[in-house]
């Protein structure tokens, strides 16, 4: 399912997503957490950006696992190559759950954090929440995005590397 894509493998193709949308979700959520004006404009756009980046981590993740196999069917992975692809693997296997856990923390952070919206005539403006929950969750969110971003760029760098030097 995840092998190929019109004859092309999938994983150079699919992993685009993940280099795309995994630093986006990282960037918006910690613009999220820091600047309230942005909340409103950004809120369901960021709750969406929270399923698809781990999502799209996943689908990369297991076409590379399939683009693995393939390679090893074929015999076209040496033993030499083998700590690098998987080296590559680890890191991605690590993107994959840094993914997941800024997706579920920015749910968290946009269900806990609503913007502020102007009062409407005889009504009360909802406010965000505060206290300690919300500090702990943007704290989460923002560590978590940097983890996020270092293991997206540390994975790519592997791949990259790994295609075009053989190392």
């Amino acid at each position: 399912m995840f092998e190929e894509v019109a004859g092309i493998p999938a994983h150079p193709l699919l992993v685009h997503a993940a280099v795309v949308f995994v630093p986006l979700l990282a960037l918006l959520a910690v613009a999220y957490s820091l600047v309230p004006a942005l909340r409103p404009h950004t809120r369901w756009v960021l709750a969406a950006l929270a399923v698809v980046a781990p999502v799209s981590a996943l689908v990369t993740k297991l076409s590379g696992d399939a683009f693995f196999n393939r390679m090893e069917e074929a015999g076209r992975i040496t033993e030499s190559f083998l700590p690098v692809i998987e080296e590559h693997e680890q890191l991605g296997n690590l993107t994959l759950m840094a993914a997941i856990v800024l997706g579920l923390a920015t749910l968290a952070l946009v269900y806990l954090v609503a913007p502020r919206v102007a009062a409407a005539a005889g009504s009360a403006a909802a406010a965000p929440r505060s206290g300690a929950l919300v500090l702990v969750v943007k704290g989460v969110v923002i560590l978590a995005a940097g983890v996020s971003i270092y293991f997206v760029v540390s994975a790519g760098d592997t791949g990259a590397k790994a295609v075009w030097t053989g190392y």
